[in-house]
């Protein structure tokens, strides 16, 4: 059982220096779970000592070391994957099989990918008449989201680890067990002390005070683009390095050659995974306009095969989203499609039938949407999808790139050939082509509003790098 009232800073659990608390709340039953600790500046100070300590020492670790800490994590890891996966479930509604087998695997993932690149990963090279030496950043301070809380520690906190960086993570107050569970793991696999502390707390709180800090060379932030905004207004006073991942509303581009079946029905599949609240989710369906029509029929009668309900019975799909303000928000940009003259073709407004508490939200679909429509501007972050017609291939593309965002993008086209060209036009960060995803290997970033920086593989790892050039100490 973990303890959700203390705070592990300097290699120990420790009491935070003021009480305060907050009540974790299950969304599937709406009823209070449990309470957990919050933060305070006094508690940031003290982790930031602890890691400012440490990283003296373990930025000057070898390869080698790094290379068998991540090796025990990954193996604890493994043990603790259904308790991991548990906690998601119960704390942010997904479905229990999902939580398993695709959140907490998803931390796995990037912990296992990370060690590869670090077993190759050349720190240093020969430009010209110097060495150009790769170091770490120094003390990073991680803030991560709800959504995919496993997924965003593991490729935040993996990396830096790799680096030879020491960090603070301050993970979602709506998500803690996960983050306190690889906490423990961390403690079992042997971080040294003072290299890796968690304080729980609340945005404007513990997320402004590690934002602020002058002895914070670096933060690492995942999260919706407002609170983005003020984490980086928060940093520049320190000119700290800032990499940001951010909101989305990311386009799904269906050609006129396309095999219509199988891609509306993989568009319905990836927006009401996680029940919506994935920042790459596709939710803006564009497609010929003169299709408008069967488009919608086949995206009802995918939608329709989804099975909303329990995340801990069998056979769900869709489960709950996270919390009452995330479903009030939801019901209110529905409502706003609806005001707004968008033809309501699936799903709508109050929860689905049958069901009388929980924070559930029925898979929503509008057609005949306009781009400049609220819902096709703001990130909704649910199950609800927006259908806009184009008038050709030129068109589409132009409506794929009208978004302040640019998280990801996906085409679905006849051919690849087809599919790559259109892809290469789109103003973001992942593109996805006839279905195929990304491996962890490849960077994941947005460009726009949707943040900077790389996530997942070398990339992910460089950004916790800073690069020193080194001339005259060559031989010869």
């Amino acid at each position: 059982m973990v303890n959700r009232m203390r705070f592990y800073i300097d290699g120990a659990w420790i009491d935070p220096a003021v009480t305060k608390t907050t009540r974790t709340v299950n969304p599937a039953t709406a009823e209070e779970m449990y309470e957990v600790a919050l933060g305070s500046k006094a508690d940031v100070d003290k982790a930031v000592m602890a890691a400012r300590r440490a990283f003296e020492k373990f930025s000057q670790t070898t390869r080698g070391e790094r290379i068998i800490l991540l090796e025990n994590i990954i193996e604890i890891f493994k043990r603790r994957m259904k308790e991991i996966g548990d906690s998601i479930s119960d704390e942010m509604g997904a479905p229990l099989r999902m939580a398993e087998q695709k959140q907490a695997k998803s931390g796995l993932s990037h912990l296992v990918t990370t060690l590869e690149v670090l077993k190759s990963y050349s720190f240093e090279e020969r430009i010209g008449s110097a060495i150009v030496l790769r170091e770490p950043i120094g003390v990073v301070g991680m803030i991560t989201p709800w959504n995919w809380p496993m997924n965003q520690i593991a490729c935040k906190v993996g990396p830096a680890l790799a680096a030879g960086c020491t960090m603070i993570l301050k993970p979602s107050e709506f998500t803690p067990s996960c983050a306190l569970i690889f906490t423990e793991i961390l403690h079992e696999a042997g971080v040294p002390k003072g290299v890796f502390n968690l304080v729980n707390g609340l945005g404007h709180e513990v997320g402004a005070a590690m934002s602020d800090h002058r002895d914070i060379d670096m933060i690492s932030f995942t999260g919706s683009t407002r609170a983005g905004i003020d984490v980086a207004i928060r940093a520049a006073s320190t000119v700290k390095r800032v990499s940001q991942e951010l909101g989305g509303k990311s386009p799904y581009i269906i050609l006129d050659d396309a095999d219509l079946d199988k891609a509306v029905s993989g568009c319905i599949a990836k927006i009401v995974l996680n029940s919506g609240q994935s920042c790459d989710a596709p939710s803006r369906l564009i497609v010929p306009q003169s299709r408008m029509a069967e488009v919608a029929e086949i995206a009802k009668a995918a939608a329709d095969k989804f099975k909303v309900g329990d995340p801990r019975t069998e056979g769900t799909d869709i489960g709950p989203v996270v919390h009452r303000g995330q479903w009030d928000k939801i019901q209110a940009l529905i409502q706003k499609g609806i005001d707004e003259g968008a033809k309501l073709v699936a799903g709508g407004l109050g929860l689905p039938k049958g069901m009388d508490k929980g924070f559930y939200v029925r898979p929503t679909i509008f057609a005949d949407v306009k781009n400049e429509m609220t819902i096709a501007r703001e990130e909704i972050f649910g199950p609800v999808l927006a259908i806009i017609g184009a008038k050709d291939e030129i068109d589409a593309i132009q409506l794929a790139n009208d978004t302040p965002y640019g998280l990801a993008g996906y085409v679905f086209a006849g051919s690849p050939e087809r599919a790559r060209k259109v892809g290469h036009l789109i103003r973001a960060g992942a593109i996805y082509l006839q279905g195929v995803l990304l491996d962890c290997d490849a960077p994941f970033g947005g460009y726009k509003q949707s943040g900077n920086g790389r996530e997942w593989g070398r990339f992910g790892l460089e950004d916790y790098l800073e690069v020193k050039s080194v001339a005259g100490s060559l031989e010869g």
